[in-house]
């Protein structure tokens, strides 16, 4: 899947590079910069994380606002007509999310109780919270207008956990063991999440699973 991604973004560094060494050229008169061209950024990294498997619904999103944006750049639409669309989109989308969403991870939301979540919060600030050598919980990070660095990577962590990451102009560093898996959902607003993190293969490895969150920021797992 990793693999196929690389190549999707190889083929749209080639197809840029081609356009501009014809128009160099004037062999063509190709113009990359047209009205609302800056919403290529939104639409393209959302298509191509469609291929990675993760997480569809964020993509869609993505796409689906990025699209708005560049037909309103275009005049085709109107942004009071994207503002009368909003909320029937959003509940159509939240019922295909019920429809296609991932069992195993929803399952595990729904056996853990909010109540014992430990709460970080970095608001016009900065957070370190390193647990090396001890025990990690359920916890909920939430940076606005600032920073959370979370290390566990050192911890120790015995049974699946949940982490909730809400980042509002602001970001999360999520540090994580190596022998652990990590599953991520995601909503960017404006916003991503990054997982660089690579899966063990072992089935019985514990879970850490990862529910973000980002409005105009950024989660990043590694």
């Amino acid at each position: 899947m990793k693999k196929r991604t690389n190549i999707l973004w190889g083929l749209a560094f080639i197809v840029i590079g081609i356009i501009l060494g014809l128009n160099a050229l004037e062999i063509t008169n190709i113009n990359l910069f047209f009205d609302g061209w800056w919403t290529l950024f939104i639409i393209v990294p959302c298509f191509i994380d469609l291929f990675n498997g993760d997480d569809l619904t964020s993509s869609i999103i993505g796409i689906i606002i990025g699209t708005s944006l560049l037909l309103c750049c275009q005049d085709v639409i109107t942004f009071e007509l994207i503002w009368q669309l909003a909320l029937p989109v959003i509940l159509i989308l939240i019922g295909f999310s019920f429809i296609f969403r991932n069992s195993s991870f929803d399952k595990a939301l729904l056996k853990k109780d909010k109540k014992d979540l430990v709460v970080y919060c970095a608001t016009f600030g900065e957070q370190n919270i390193d647990l090396s050598n001890e025990k990690v919980k359920d916890c909920n990070l939430t940076a606005v207008f600032g920073e959370v660095n979370y290390n566990i990577e050192e911890s120790k962590i015995t049974e699946d956990t949940i982490i909730y990451a809400t980042a509002i102009f602001g970001g999360i560093n999520i540090t994580v063991p190596k022998n652990v898996k990590v599953l991520v959902k995601s909503i960017p607003i404006f916003g991503g999440v990054s997982n660089k993190r690579k899966n063990p293969k072992d089935d019985k490895a514990v879970t850490i699973y990862i529910k973000g969150v980002s409005l105009f920021g950024g989660i990043d797992i590694k």
